[in-house]
């Protein structure tokens, strides 16, 4: 059963974060969650960032500024042992400095303990990432 609300609570995270109900996202997350961002990805500058605060400073706005849009799709949630669930999913997005966009292959790795979020990995094509920004 506790499984089942692990995916729960990551299922409401992404729900929240497509609708923009950052105090959804945010209320998914533990007081003292640690959240890393992929090696090589420019938001990584922060990695780990500490608590839902830093994580909506230092990852969130800044996505929401650089930005002309960001959109998760084909997420699939799959159950692991241990309080864990993996996040296989695409980015859509578009740079708004650039103008460039991308699709890219991702996947999040989350830990959770009493139905909060204690802990985020981002895997991530980050030379796609990276391109998008260039130039």
């Amino acid at each position: 059963m506790k499984e089942n609300q692990n995916m729960q609570v990551i299922d409401k995270l992404y729900k929240g974060f497509a609708t923009g109900a950052m105090h959804t996202v945010l209320g998914c997350m533990d007081a003292q969650i640690e959240w890393n961002e992929a090696e090589s990805n420019s938001l990584a500058d922060g990695n780990p960032y500490f608590g839902p605060e830093a994580i909506l400073n230092g990852v969130f706005a800044r996505l929401g500024a650089d930005h002309e849009y960001f959109k998760l799709s084909d997420i699939e949630l799959h159950e692991m042992s241990n309080n864990k669930v993996l996040a296989t999913l695409r980015y859509d997005v578009k740079n708004k400095e650039t103008g460039k966009s991308y699709n890219a292959q991702v996947a999040h790795f989350w830990s959770l303990k009493d139905n909060k979020i204690v802990k985020f990995q981002q895997y991530a094509d980050t030379k796609k990432l990276a391109d998008a920004e260039e130039i």
